[in-house]
């Protein structure tokens, strides 16, 4: 049973995660030969101040431009 854990930045939206997690679990089927009900994906996402670049967090940058 594969688990896919992803971690991103907040603000895509709810049909943009729809939509990724429909093709991750497609491929995912294709590519390992697993049934599509054994996939196993979790969206982790994580706010710019909580993510780091270096030593600045993406809100720092994001702020900076």
């Amino acid at each position: 049973m594969p688990m896919i854990q992803v971690h991103m930045l907040k603000g895509r939206s709810t049909m943009q995660k729809r939509q990724f997690v429909k093709e991750l679990a497609e491929l995912t089927v294709r590519a390992l030969q697993v049934p599509e009900h054994a996939v196993l994906i979790l969206l982790d996402e994580v706010d710019p101040e909580h993510w780091g670049i270096g030593s600045r967090t993406k809100a720092d940058i994001d702020q900076a431009t």
